[in-house]
């Protein structure tokens, strides 16, 4: 597996920083501090996770034992280029982009079928760490689950969140934001045009 969460992206960038700069990984203290973890036990949880996907090794016996390490050699192209269609955001229809570049995703982004990116606009998806300006990867289809986040048609708008279907025959748009409401609508006045499948951020 070489999917990041956004949380072991961070991580690792921390790490990557130090290791620049001082010379030295930080200590598992100063990563809890740094993203205000309750415990170093999630701290050294991520810091588990990527060494399983193979982004950190550990040096055996030492405090800051951290190095980077080359990711595992995989069998076909590095990366896939997919067009990127435009802007999302709540209640508004998706904005083409002018001359868009396509946009170099790793095979992991890429599901079965169709698949596109799009820019997010504004922060209605905030709390699951999608922010105004991310690129959001989208398998095209038709179908999704309950909790999915979805690219959704409403009455001719446009707008990510998650997906919950609500009797009696209602469905219910959640964003990941505490200051804004969820969109309770009739279920036929909803198309869902595909499913997030991954995160990209440009620095």
């Amino acid at each position: 597996m070489t999917y990041l969460t956004e949380r072991q992206r961070d991580v690792l960038a921390f790490i990557e920083k130090n290791l620049e700069q001082r010379g030295v990984a930080p200590t598992l203290r100063e990563i809890s501090e740094k993203f205000g973890f309750a415990s170093t036990a999630s701290a050294q949880k991520h810091i588990a996770l990527l060494e399983n996907k193979g982004f950190l090794r550990r040096e055996k016996h030492q405090k800051r034992g951290l190095v980077l390490a080359h990711r595992p050699p995989t069998d076909g192209p590095s990366e896939i280029e997919l067009p990127l269609l435009g802007l999302v955001a709540a209640g508004s229809p998706i904005e083409s982009i002018p001359d868009p570049e396509p946009v170099s995703v790793p095979p992991d982004f890429v599901r079965a079928g169709e698949n596109f990116v799009l820019k997010v606009r504004g922060e209605s998806m905030i709390e699951d760490g999608i922010h105004d300006g991310d690129l959001v990867v989208v398998q095209s289809t038709a179908e999704a689950n309950d909790g999915d986040m979805v690219v959704a048609m409403v009455d001719g708008e446009v707008t990510l969140k998650r997906i919950f279907r609500q009797a009696p025959g209602t469905i219910k748009l959640q964003p990941a934001n505490s200051e804004m409401a969820p969109i309770v609508v009739a279920a036929d006045s909803v198309t869902v045009q595909g499913i997030v499948v991954g995160l990209l951020r440009r620095y």
